[in-house]
């Protein structure tokens, strides 16, 4: 008797090259359109590279139809190269797409895996397990990798965070497992929400983290101060949150982290942040991204 179950059909695997703030942007308009988001690759022939991948479901061409016309437009701004397009059939592609994951270690401790390998982890690892999600790759963004950097100097035992704009959340998650009592992870994009939670969970952190909607509005006035706050988004929303009063919310002697930014914005931002009393300045640099540290001054 034949089945009338009907065979799996074939993906397509969307993949284009890119670097710097370009990649940035490939990534947030990939993740746009396709629920998994991105997967970012780096070059090992050239370390300002990155591959950014997607795997459209069958019948879907009107998101590839969404994403080539996103591209065109990102193309009018950056040195963009035509994506590549390729059908993996439905076997080849349930095994291809795991082969992009790998385990990654960033700074001296924390380790990033997905669930399906195993790590031999030393004792003092921090090991965040993050299945593909909205925002897996971001762990090989450079940004993302100043900003665990400087949260394994700075964290304190008991802090309490805020990660605003915290995407999958990996940095509230760090901080978290890197003993902070509270994390407020805020994000307006819904899907960063929902991956975020799920991933707080997945790291049994969510006792701790508590992952909400929307931005510097929901911090009211009389809420606790900040011991901590990591802010990886683009220098242009750093500079807007710290006009509407963001560094208010920042514990006296607390410390901020901002990143997303590029070389040629850091200036900016570090005016910005002087204007508003944050002191013991300083920058980490990786390829063209730079991340600001610093600490409120006492009595602000």
């Amino acid at each position: 008797m034949a089945s009338d179950k009907e065979p799996p059909l074939d993906w397509i695997e969307v993949s284009i090259r890119a670097d710097g703030e370009a990649a940035e942007a490939v990534s947030e308009l990939l993740n746009r359109y396709v629920p998994g988001g991105a997967v970012i690759e780096q070059d090992p022939n050239a370390s300002d590279k990155l591959t950014l991948k997607v795997f459209l479901s069958p019948g879907a061409p009107e998101t590839r139809r969404k994403i080539e016309e996103g591209l065109w437009h990102l193309g009018q701004i950056y040195p963009i190269p035509e994506p590549l397009f390729r059908l993996l059939p439905h076997r080849e592609w349930a095994e291809a797409w795991k082969n992009d994951f790998q385990v990654l270690r960033i700074g001296r401790r924390v380790v990033i895996k997905p669930s399906w390998l195993t790590h031999s982890s030393a004792a003092d690892d921090v090991v965040i397990e993050l299945d593909p999600g909205m925002a897996f790759g971001t762990g090989l963004h450079p940004s993302t990798q100043l900003c665990i950097q400087s949260l394994e100097d700075i964290i304190r035992p008991d802090a309490r965070v805020l990660d605003l704009g915290t995407g999958s959340g990996i940095l509230a998650i760090a901080a978290a497992l890197m003993g902070a009592r509270e994390v407020i992870a805020l994000d307006v994009d819904e899907l960063a929400v929902k991956a975020a939670t799920a991933n707080a969970q997945a790291n049994n952190v969510a006792a701790q983290v508590r992952v909400g909607p929307g931005s510097i509005e929901q911090l009211s006035a009389d809420s606790p101060p900040f011991d901590l706050m990591l802010v990886n988004i683009v220098a242009d929303v750093i500079l807007a949150l710290v006009e509407q009063g963001l560094l208010s919310h920042l514990k006296p002697g607390g410390c901020f982290v901002g990143a997303g930014i590029l070389e040629n914005q850091a200036d900016a931002v570090l005016a910005a942040l002087r204007d508003k009393n944050l002191r013991e300045i300083q920058t980490r640099r990786e390829k063209d991204w730079v991340a600001v540290i610093g600490r409120m001054a006492p009595g602000s």
